[in-house]
């Protein structure tokens, strides 16, 4: 585990700079996607439930619209029930689950809304899906390693038995949906975010970030060509949980 914070990669210091030159075009175009993107709604509450099985692991969902269930009806069609069922098949036991947050949220919102939300329970695993809104927010990197810091050292102080996964960032390079430059250059600022994000996560002990976005399949994408639909979240949830097991990030959580 590196003692020092990984150097900013050629182009990193740049992100947001190279947003300036087509500012205007990008304003046009992100207002145009507002306009005629179907907002979709989270997912109908109740936003927590349980895999049956023995010696239960209790898994919080942090974050975003992903953790908001954004796409799907429920919460058990989302991330958070997809999630618990692919750990309960890994490790045969029962997980109780919940989700916290907020279409739309930052790591800053997540820090100043819903932190206690998500110490309020005790939880053995903890899948923190955030940085999206902030490459959206063209949010500097420092700000995002900052309050990414804060938030998964308030989370390991009060469970620190727990493994914290970190989702990467959404490959926005695939996204359709987004026109250029507007796609190119909000790829590019979330991969300048994504490192200095790994530069926080390789420091601490029990939290790992996720491999890159893969390849996302046809049908992926809600109705909105923006969020997972119900097939994307079942394909992230398997996909995350192996790309975690792979990297030895993802040990068995103690039993009661």
């Amino acid at each position: 585990m590196p003692t020092e914070p990984l150097p900013p990669r050629p182009g990193d210091r740049l992100s947001r700079v190279s947003l300036i030159p087509v500012a205007p075009v990008i304003f046009r175009q992100g207002r145009q996607l507002r306009r005629d993107t179907p907002r979709l709604p989270e997912a109908a509450q109740p936003w927590s439930g349980a895999v049956p099985g023995d010696d239960p692991i209790r898994l919080l969902v942090l974050g975003d619209s992903t953790a908001a269930g954004v796409g799907a009806e429920t919460q058990d069609d989302a991330l958070p029930g997809n999630l618990a069922r692919v750990l309960a098949a890994r490790f045969h036991r029962g997980v109780t689950w919940r989700a916290v947050g907020e279409n739309g949220a930052t790591t800053r919102i997540l820090l100043a809304r819903y932190l206690d939300d998500a110490l309020a329970e005790p939880a053995d695993l903890v899948f923190l899906s955030i940085g999206a809104n902030d490459a959206l927010g063209v949010r500097s990197r420092a700000a995002f390693a900052r309050d990414l810091a804060r938030l998964i050292r308030e989370l390991r102080r009060v469970n620190p038995r727990a493994a914290v996964l970190v989702s990467s960032m959404p490959g926005f390079n695939q996204f359709e949906l987004l026109p250029e430059p507007l796609r190119g250059r909000l790829f590019r600022h979330a991969q300048a975010l994504e490192h200095a994000g790994r530069a926080v996560t390789e420091r601490l002990e029990g939290v790992a970030m996720s491999s890159p976005a893969p390849s996302y399949t046809e049908g992926f994408f809600g109705a909105d060509q923006f969020h997972p639909g119900p097939q994307g979240y079942r394909e992230w949830a398997q996909w995350w949980v192996d790309d975690a097991a792979a990297a030895g990030a993802l040990p068995e959580p103690a039993r009661p």
